[in-house]
C-alpha cells in the first residue's frame, strides 16, 4: 500500500478529490458547479461595505452575489464607512447559513466582482501530495463513495489498540471521547497509552476530513496522564495545522484545542438540518452512480438510473452529458434518497 494515494473523480456538476495516507482518508474536497465562485476558499473580489456591526467588531461584504454576505472581521482601528468598496480574500468558506469569512487586503474601486477564482480541486490535491499523480475512473469514484461514508461516521473502533472513539459537533464544540475497550486480560497502562496516541491521530484526521474547526475538547483515557508526554502527541497529531491552538491537559483528562474553520463542513454539503441527504447532494449521486456503472461496464449497450421524480428533474442536463449510453428514469414509487441502476430495454 502506498504511504499517500490521491484520487480525482470529475463528473458532471461535481468534481471530488481525496487524498488517502497509509489507507486513511484524511481530505475530501467537494466542488460543484453551482458553487457560488466568490464563496471559496482563495478567492478575492471586490467588496462594498454593506453595514458595520461594532458589536460584533467587523462588517458584513457584499461580494455581488447577493446574501448571505461575507463578513469581515475589522480591528480595533479599521473604521470603514457604509458603500466603502474593499478588496477582500475568503479565508473561509460558507457554514450554518452564514456567509465566507474575508480578510481585507485593500482598498478597491469599481462594483463588487470576482477578481481571481479560488484553487480548483487538481490544485488543491498537487498542494497537499505534491509530485503524487491522481487516479480516476473507477478508483477515484469508489475512493470518494469510501471517504464520504467515513466523513459522515461517528465512531472509530481498532480491535489491534482497543481503541473506541467517537466524535460529535454541538453548536458550542466539538467533543472527542477516547475510549479504550482492550480485549479481555489485556488491559494495561500502556495499551491505554497507546490507544490515547492513536485516538489523537484519529481525531485530528477525522476532523480534517469532515472539515470542522473551532473548539475542539478531547477526552482522553485514565487519570494521572503525564501532561508532557500527552502534550507531546497532541501537537504531533495536529502538526498539519500550523494555526492550531492548545489548552493545557486538566486534572480531568481533557485537552482543548482550537482549529481554524476553512471549508464549507462536509456534513453541511450532504446533509439538510435532520440528517438527510440534501437534494443536490441526492443529485450527484445518481450520476455518480450510473457514471460507475458505464465505467465498469463497457459492454452494456445502455444503462438507466431509475429514481425519484425531483431528482430525476435536475439530474437530466447532468447524465445527458455521460453519453448516449446513460440515461435517467423518473420513478415516483422510488423512495426520495434511492437509486437503482438498470440495464436499459
Amino acid at each position: 500500500m502506498a504511504d499517500i494515494e490521491v484520487f480525482l473523480d470529475q463528473a458532471p456538476g461535481e468534481t471530488r478529490g481525496v487524498i488517502a495516507r497509509r489507507g486513511r482518508f484524511h481530505h475530501l474536497i467537494i466542488h460543484r458547479d453551482s458553487d457560488r465562485p466568490t464563496d471559496r476558499l482563495g478567492a478575492r473580489c471586490v467588496g462594498r461595505i454593506a453595514r458595520v456591526e461594532p458589536g460584533l467588531r467587523g462588517a458584513f461584504v457584499d461580494l455581488g452575489a447577493g446574501e448571505p454576505f461575507g463578513f469581515l472581521p475589522l480591528g480595533q482601528n479599521d473604521r470603514p464607512g457604509e458603500g466603502a468598496k474593499v478588496e477582500v480574500e475568503v479565508v473561509a468558506e460558507p457554514r450554518e447559513r452564514k456567509g465566507p469569512v474575508l480578510r481585507r487586503l485593500s482598498d478597491a474601486t469599481g462594483e463588487p466582482r470576482l477578481l481571481a477564482s479560488g484553487p480548483d480541486v487538481v490544485a488543491i490535491l498537487a498542494h497537499l501530495a505534491p509530485g503524487v499523480a491522481p487516479q480516476t475512473g473507477v478508483a477515484a469514484i469508489r475512493a470518494a463513495l469510501e471517504a464520504e461514508e467515513v466523513a459522515l461516521s461517528a465512531s472509530v473502533v481498532d480491535p489491534a489498540s482497543g481503541l473506541d472513539l467517537m466524535i460529535q459537533r454541538t453548536r458550542a464544540l466539538i467533543a472527542v471521547d477516547i475510549d479504550h475497550a482492550p480485549a479481555p486480560g489485556r488491559d494495561s497502562r500502556k495499551g491505554r497509552e497507546a490507544a490515547n496516541r492513536e485516538g489523537l491521530l484519529h481525531a485530528a484526521r477525522l476532523l480534517t476530513l469532515k472539515g470542522w474547526g473551532g473548539l475542539v475538547v478531547i477526552d482522553l483515557i485514565g487519570a494521572g496522564l503525564h501532561g508532557d508526554t500527552i502534550m507531546k502527541g497532541v501537537r504531533a497529531a495536529f502538526a498539519a495545522e500550523p494555526q492550531a491552538a492548545f489548552g493545557s491537559l486538566s486534572r480531568f483528562g481533557l485537552i482543548q484545542v482550537s482549529l481554524p474553520w476553512r471549508r464549507t463542513p462536509l456534513d453541511e454539503r450532504l446533509l439538510d438540518a435532520k440528517g438527510r441527504p440534501r437534494l443536490e447532494a441526492r443529485v450527484m449521486d445518481a450520476v455518480r452512480q450510473l457514471r460507475l456503472a458505464l465505467l465498469s461496464d463497457s459492454a452494456t449497450p445502455r444503462f438507466v438510473a431509475r429514481c425519484a421524480p425531483e431528482v430525476a428533474a435536475l439530474a437530466a442536463p447532468l447524465v445527458e452529458a455521460l453519453g448516449p449510453r446513460a440515461a435517467i428514469l423518473a420513478d415516483p414509487a422510488m423512495a426520495a434518497g434511492a437509486v437503482r441502476i438498470e440495464e436499459a430495454r
